[in-house]
């Protein structure tokens, strides 16, 4: 079997959510072409929501299984939504009982023709894709993003041609299911301690990640950050397997990278180095906006953009929903939604944007076994006060030491927070909402908590 070409034989898709419905659309439009010859899909949960839409993929020829805690029969391949944990009982019965168990992006990526360019990292993997995306459409070169920000990969890989460019954003939860899956352009953005809950240990996750690399070589790139001691390790190995290796910093340059040469971000090129953008030309903020602004800009040439688009399109790209999104300014104080930031890590990064003032952090949520020492760290050097609120609030505030002139004020909830925050902050600060949890104990998800944040601070504004 080739690398591109999906498997015949019957089919178990676990999981009945975003990604999963479209693969069983993509398999049910297969079955009647013979290749395909049963489609069953389960998933644990029952709500009228999935009997809905259980009913409409039935009459597509998909047998669908509610409140399911295994698989009823055997299938030559399984296909497992992200969020299907690796020690629930239905995957356990997916190993035990089928031939093959892969992901949606495994599959989407056997059942395309086109090139891919594949990002991942613990943070900033929505922003690096979005923006390569953009940078390839300014340069007129014909691609489709996916993943967390776009449709789910199977439902645009058989619309396109093997001209136009998968640009996708990966997690480690889908690169874990991962066989034959072969990027053109891999970017590898950074590795700290996160999900660790679902991996079961930072090496495990690690590992996950690096899978990015597994199938690439000579004729491939690899688009590395070598300021992060998690992924700089992987730069040596990819390149003795072939691959060219563009390492990305901002320390200063690097041979054949994407750096920082004072407030200019180069890259260099076959054709020698290029100016691609000044820092005060980046609309979005912060030292990880600035690696993640050179990594796209590598990786969007790799994929065939010219430098001149590349510049113009570093220069129009605007922050996405919920990531150092700035919400408004009440009194004074400006608002940024930053919900998406659901680790410590990413609240880091996310205070080097307002080292100009002082910031109201507020934190809280689920915690998904992380420490927040680093945090504590950073934010007793440059916020006025602290918030924590939601399930984790104790927890995260243990990780500060009593010092003078960072407080740390509890909240009984997300509008708690940011009624507290409004009322220690003051004109020039920026009150800052970058959780560093994830927002299941309160929210359906991380969108909800910053689109909830939105109202309120807007709410403040009217009043």
């Amino acid at each position: 079997m080739s690398e591109r070409s999906i498997p015949d034989g019957s089919y178990a898709v676990l999981g009945l959510g975003r990604s999963g419905e479209a693969v069983c659309r993509f398999l049910a439009a297969r079955l009647e072409a013979g290749g395909v010859r049963r489609v069953v899909a389960y998933d644990s949960a029952d709500s009228p929501e999935l009997r809905a839409r259980a009913q409409d993929l039935a009459s597509s020829g998909v047998e669908c299984v509610l409140g399911a805690e295994s698989i009823d029969r055997a299938a030559e391949v399984a296909v497992v939504s992200p969020g299907i944990r690796p020690d629930s009982p239905l995957m356990r019965s997916a190993l035990e009982r089928c031939g093959e168990v892969m992901g949606e992006i495994e599959l989407a990526f056997r059942a395309s023709r086109s090139p891919w360019v594949a990002v991942t990292g613990t943070n900033g993997k929505t922003t690096t894709t979005a923006l390569i995306g953009h940078l390839l459409d300014a340069a007129a070169v014909p691609c489709e993003v996916v993943g967390n920000i776009g449709r789910p990969a199977i439902s645009v890989v058989g619309d396109m041609g093997p001209a136009a460019v998968v640009v996708a954003e990966v997690s480690s939860f889908q690169l874990r299911l991962t066989d034959r899956f072969h990027p053109r352009v891999s970017v590898l953005l950074n590795i700290t301690p996160d999900h660790i809950d679902y991996h079961g240990s930072f090496e495990a996750y690690a590992a996950d990640k690096a899978r990015i690399f597994a199938r690439q070589g000579p004729g491939d790139t690899a688009v590395i950050d070598v300021d992060d001691a998690g992924s700089a390790p992987y730069a040596d190995t990819v390149e003795a397997a072939g691959a060219t290796v563009v390492r990305v910093s901002r320390k200063g340059p690097v041979a054949g990278g994407a750096y920082l040469a004072g407030d200019e971000l180069i890259v260099e090129t076959d054709a020698g180095p290029v100016r691609v953008a000044s820092r005060e030309d980046l609309q979005i903020r912060g030292d990880h906006n600035v690696s993640n602004a050179l990594a796209a800009a590598a990786a969007a040439l790799a994929a065939g953009a010219d430098a001149g688009s590349v510049r113009e399109g570093l220069r129009t790209f605007v922050p996405l929903a919920h990531r150092l999104e700035p919400v408004a300014v009440v009194d004074g104080v400006e608002y940024f939604n930053d919900s998406k930031a659901t680790n410590p890590d990413s609240v880091v990064k996310a205070l080097t944007a307002f080292e100009d003032r002082p910031v109201v952090l507020l934190l809280g949520g689920r915690n998904k076994g992380s420490s927040f020492e680093h945090v504590a760290a950073a934010a007793t050097r440059q916020a006025r006060a602290v918030v924590v609120f939601g399930e984790a609030a104790a927890e995260i505030a243990e990780a500060f030491p009593e010092r003078a002139g960072c407080p740390v004020l509890f909240a009984e909830g997300l509008r708690d927070a940011v009624a507290r925050a409004s009322s220690v902050a003051e004109a020039g600060d920026a009150v800052l909402l970058s959780p560093g949890c994830a927002s299941f104990d309160e929210f359906t998800g991380y969108e909800q908590r910053g689109e909830v944040f939105r109202e309120l601070v807007r709410g403040m504004g009217r009043r």
